[in-house]
């Protein structure tokens, strides 16, 4: 009878916070995943079925970590009464700055994860879902730019946006992680300069000017 309220009760307290929080500070204090999953619980007390009710392995819990910096990013930055009036510049510019302050709440942890990552092209796991939920958020976002004019309808080229704001995305990650600066004042300056100039190549105006400009000497070199 003991052995069953005892059960019932460390359930209870057992939660994906619980477990995130104790991976984190294992992953951060060690330097490494821990040898299995049954000495990890046993270590935080709680089971491995209660472990399995929430993650599938230590990667998964490193998706979740990252994937709630999209989540949490996107929770705040749309609960501003003001957010949908923005133009697709300030939505992406207000959601860079957002998720800076995320990650700086968890430097340590996101500074482990990124040490070993050099090639932007390649995705790691613990990405993954980083990436897609980023992805579905910028591609709504852009499609709204779109639909307003703020964002140049280009064939083909307009179809690589997403591609290319990840791999800007992924600039200001390393931007990030190897700024020293007083409260990251120089990653704020090089998220503002690098998106203005972003809106710069895919709004209307020097690049359509560039093309039409190469589609008339062309047309011309036929004459």
């Amino acid at each position: 009878m003991e052995k069953t309220k005892k059960s019932k009760s460390s359930s209870k307290a057992t939660s994906s916070a619980k477990i995130i929080a104790g991976y984190r500070e294992y992953l951060l204090t060690e330097g490494n995943q821990p040898a299995s999953v049954f000495k990890f619980c046993k270590d935080h007390g709680f089971n491995e079925t209660e472990f399995y009710q929430f993650f599938g392995s230590f990667e998964a819990i490193e998706k979740s970590i990252w994937q709630e910096f999209i989540v949490d990013t996107r929770t705040r930055m749309e609960a501003d009464s003001n957010y949908q009036a923005f133009t697709t510049r300030e939505k992406i510019l207000t959601f860079y700055f957002m998720l800076a302050e995320s990650l700086k709440t968890e430097r340590s942890f996101v500074l482990y994860q990124l040490k070993g990552w050099k090639n932007p092209s390649i995705v790691p796991s613990f990405l993954k879902g980083f990436k897609t939920s980023f992805e579905e958020w910028l591609n709504s976002v852009l499609n709204e730019g779109k639909g307003t004019g703020e964002i140049a309808k280009r064939p083909f080229l307009d179809q690589r946006y997403d591609m290319l704001f990840w791999l800007h995305l992924m600039f200001i990650l390393q931007f990030w992680s190897h700024d020293e600066s007083a409260n990251f004042e120089k990653t704020d300056a090089a998220i503002e300069k690098s998106v203005n100039l972003a809106f710069d190549l895919i709004g209307k105006g020097v690049l359509d000017n560039a093309i039409d400009f190469g589609k008339f000497l062309y047309q011309n070199s036929k004459n």
